[in-house]
């Protein structure tokens, strides 16, 4: 059985489709691009299919996974533009390697986002934040299914900083209207802090609210690297295993007796 991991994408309006709407979309396109799934045992087979860490519903995100098995092998990059051109733009696969470590989830332990304030002037968002990240704890209420939990945002926020937007999304003109970009890296923690959640706390320690709700966007999620203070590729450690597969390959078939010979 060979698995696959694979990157995609949730991009304008589609970033408002749900983790459930996203699963039969995917699944529907594992069908038109004819993969040859692996499925589970029991009287419900369903496709193996694993998702990691999927972005909150009307969040837009560069940096989502999953993982497949496979009945039967298949090249990854061929695989990738099948699956792709069967789905919607906006639900983009961008990365397809196959996978040869373990533990794809225990590498997205954080994740860079962007917030879109408008409406919100740079200068104020970057005081709103020097007073949240000089507090010691900031602490935040979300309604939750077992009732209103109350947790701290701080301690999970790696970075977070504002500037103000240098124009509109294709940088061709001027914004209209004041805009405030925040950039955050947030530890994936229990409970987990959502970029919502950081919102909540710039409201609650320097009344910062935007007139509107923010646009935010997922950069990218992975291992947090602690020397650097940078989230890394989580599929880079397969990519690594694939090329170091296919040298030592190449060099066993090189060296063996007769290679080369007429």
């Amino acid at each position: 059985m060979q698995r696959i991991r694979l990157r995609y994408t949730k991009r304008g309006r589609l970033r408002f489709t749900s983790h459930r709407d996203f699963q039969r979309a995917f699944e529907r396109a594992l069908r038109r691009a004819e993969v040859p799934m692996a499925y589970s045992a029991g009287f419900t087979p369903h496709p193996k299919v694993s998702y990691a860490n999927a972005a909150p519903t009307g969040t837009g995100s560069e940096a989502e996974y999953l993982e497949i098995a496979l009945a039967e092998a298949r090249d990854p990059q061929t695989l990738r533009r099948l699956l792709d051109e069967s789905l919607p733009d906006g639900l983009d696969i961008t990365d397809a390697v196959e996978a040869r470590t373990s533990g794809l989830a225990d590498r997205l332990t954080a994740s860079i986002w962007e917030l879109r304030l408008e409406g919100v002037d740079a200068e104020d968002a970057r005081k709103a934040v020097e007073t949240f990240l000089a507090a010691e704890t900031v602490e935040v209420q979300r309604k939750t299914k077992n009732g209103i939990r109350t947790f701290d945002t701080r301690a999970a926020v790696v970075e977070l900083t504002a500037a103000a937007a240098p124009g509109d999304p294709q940088g061709d003109r001027p914004l209209d209207s004041a805009c405030a970009i925040l950039r955050l890296v947030v530890r994936h923690v229990t409970p987990a802090v959502r970029p919502d959640d950081v919102l909540s706390g710039l409201r609650a320690v320097a009344d910062l609210a935007p007139p509107v709700p923010a646009a935010v966007t997922r950069l990218a999620q992975g291992l947090f690297d602690e020397e650097s203070g940078t989230v890394t590729d989580p599929l880079a450690p397969d990519r690594e295993e694939v090329t170091a597969a296919t040298t030592a390959a190449a060099t066993a078939s090189a060296t063996a007796p007769g290679a080369g010979t007429a």
